[in-house]
């Protein structure tokens, strides 16, 4: 459903029939049509799958999402979402994460459910996602392991913090798992109390009630600033913060899991060299984020780290007024992000990558490349 949603916002069905070959899942093919569910007109994306293993180990996924060619940030919070199924699966069942065979949410379709839509939110140009109140359902429903309660034990761990409602009456199941952990991974939050709506999207589910349209609908939009009067102001915000120790992880493997953990939506990411037992040097991980991504990326630390514990504490920040600007130089795009002070002066910063890419292009230096960015800068 959220993939016919993203179809019907704009997304290209031809990068969705693509889809399967990029992730290497030989034989599957996707393909889309119009249907209408109570009425509205909605994009339906099915697949064609043939004789699959019932279910697969994170690891496996893993290398499916390593190697799909998707963008680094895709890959982390794709890896991210099939990390906090296989943590809820493992606390529910009370095994490890290594030990999880992931029944349903490891199939094929799941896959290219959960990557796609991931993906396909970021081929869109989107930047951030809320979601409203979710509508469970009731009664029960057939799983691996038998009969279960709507919603399922795995969707509820994955819905712990957000906000639900049961019903209504007769729906059966209205949230799986694997629509559980898209919420989980890529939601920012309630939806806000404003926003510039620029178009809406409807992709329909398999059944067809006559009382309600069995459809999800995405509504793509502008956010509007709580300082829309006063936009160079800067923002006080309640975040997050998550601090780990460790000394006994060799500086590669470290430095790849903060840089997952930076990927997955982190706010920021800071190692610190501190004094451990027995005056051992270690690094402390600590990590900025939004209370919704708490449980998401303190898995992630558990998981990708040989951290045994993680410190949580609320802290509260002031972030200067930014935005992103595009200059050319020597021909050539490169990203600027200009703060704004509190005394009304405003720090422009040039990308690196795109100053370094430049400077590999025209053959002359990063500093030279910076200079003539901050000089576009000010001229714009």
């Amino acid at each position: 459903m959220t993939l016919g949603a993203l179809i019907d916002l704009g997304l290209s069905a031809e990068w969705l029939t693509s889809l399967p070959q990029r992730l290497g899942l030989d034989g599957v093919s996707a393909y889309v049509t119009d249907v209408r569910r109570a009425g509205i007109a909605c994009k339906k994306v099915e697949f064609t799958i043939p004789p699959q293993p019932h279910g697969r180990h994170l690891s496996h996924i893993r290398r499916i999402i390593d190697d799909s060619g998707a963008p680094p940030d895709v890959r982390a919070r794709a890896d991210a979402a099939f990390t906090a199924i296989t943590a809820a699966e493992a606390a529910i069942h009370g095994t490890t994460i290594e030990r999880v065979h992931l029944h349903e949410v490891g199939s094929v379709d799941a896959i290219l459910d959960i990557v796609g839509s991931i993906w396909g939110f970021a081929e869109l140009g989107v930047t951030r996602v809320y979601c409203g109140t979710l509508t469970l359902g009731d009664g029960f429903v057939k799983a691996a392991h038998g009969i279960l309660p709507v919603p399922a034990p795995a969707t509820l761990k994955l819905l712990e913090g957000l906000r639900v409602r049961t019903g209504p009456e007769g729906a059966g199941e209205l949230v799986t798992p694997t629509g559980a952990a898209l919420v989980r991974t890529l939601s920012s939050g309630f939806t806000p109390a404003e926003y510039t709506p620029i178009r809406s999207g409807f992709g329909a589910g398999t059944k067809d009630p006559a009382d309600r349209p069995n459809a999800l609908r995405i509504i793509l939009a502008d956010e509007v600033s709580a300082h829309s009067e006063a936009p160079d102001t800067p923002t006080d915000e309640r975040v997050v913060m998550l601090a780990a120790d460790i000394d006994d992880m060799s500086p590669e493997h470290l430095a790849g899991a903060v840089e997952s953990v930076r990927q997955a939506g982190a706010l920021d990411v800071t190692c610190i060299t501190v004094a451990m037992k027995k005056a051992r040097l270690g690094t402390r991980i600590e990590v900025l984020c939004r209370s919704s991504d708490v449980d998401r990326l303190e898995s992630l630390l558990f998981d990708r780290t040989s951290t045994l514990g993680v410190r949580k504490m609320s802290v509260e920040r002031r972030a200067l007024a930014r935005d992103v600007r595009t200059v050319e130089v020597l021909g050539h795009e490169v990203r600027v992000k200009v703060a704004a002070l509190p005394d009304g002066r405003r720090r422009a910063k040039p990308e690196y990558e795109d100053v370094r890419l430049v400077a590999e292009a025209t053959g002359r230096s990063v500093q030279d490349v910076s200079t003539l960015a901050h000089a576009a800068t000010e001229r714009s």
